[in-house]
């Protein structure tokens, strides 16, 4: 069973995290990371940042992996997660660029830039510590509800909930999110030596009781998690509403 943290905001969730990376860096300087993209981690990236510029953190040895990317989008595509993470991380911190990993969605060979991100990782000693949030139909990564899931890094078509919530990195517009995406697979995921998840909001009540409390199936992918050795769910109050067993710290 996952190790459920409840915080009174999203706030205070931000900063109690920013201090507990801060701390492992300084326990790790060279801390593999596996990162998120989505609204749920901004407040978080721009703390680290502040710390950073207030000497606090160094993050000048770490190595980078993001979860995923949209398909047929390059990195200098404002709707990317390249410009995503610039923006709210990479610009406010030290990590050096060679050591930053993320998907090429513009790849001529999608199969083949799944198979180099599966190998680069590996490359680096696998995942320290895998950052993730949680969609509200309860996807990690773009390891999307369906019949089985994919183990490796892969290419996954995305639902119509998926796209609507990633409307704002691309005009507004649903119409303009691509359909489809690259993202780590559920083994990829499950390999990091430790996992945090964050989720704030009421809207992601739901999904985080089911996560927690539900059975494991496909059809909620987080629901894997409960599988793993070392997983934490750091929550909001709002976030952690629905829960009906909560092991709070």
């Amino acid at each position: 069973m996952p190790k459920v943290t409840i915080l009174p905001d999203e706030k205070i969730l931000s900063r109690t995290l920013a201090a507990q990376l801060v701390a492992a860096l300084r326990e790790k300087p060279d801390l593999v990371l596996g990162l998120p993209t989505g609204r749920t981690p901004i407040r978080l990236y721009h703390e680290l940042g502040a710390r950073y510029a207030k000497g606090e953190a160094d993050l000048s040895r770490v190595t980078t992996f993001n979860l995923d990317e949209f398909l047929g989008v390059g990195p200098e595509h404002p709707g990317s997660y390249h410009a995503f993470m610039q923006e709210h991380l990479f610009a406010r911190v030290n990590v050096p660029p060679r050591q930053i990993n993320i998907l090429n969605g513009a790849a001529s060979d999608p199969a083949e830039e799944c198979a180099r991100y599966e190998s680069a990782i590996v490359a680096a000693g696998g995942i320290d510590l895998q950052l993730l949030g949680i969609g509200t139909n309860g996807h990690i990564g773009f390891n999307e509800p369906a019949r089985e899931l994919a183990g490796k890094t892969h290419r996954v078509v995305l639902k119509a909930s998926t796209r609507r919530s990633n409307a704002a990195l691309f005009g507004g517009s649903e119409a303009n999110v691509p359909r489809e995406a690259l993202s780590m697979g559920m083994a990829t995921i499950l390999r990091a030596r430790r996992i945090i998840m964050i989720a704030t909001g009421k809207s992601k009540a739901g999904c985080v009781n089911r996560m927690v409390n539900g059975p494991i199936t496909t059809r909620m992918p987080a629901s894997f998690l409960q599988l793993h050795r070392d997983v934490e769910l750091m929550l909001d109050e709002p976030a952690a509403g629905e829960l009906s067993v909560v092991g709070s710290g």
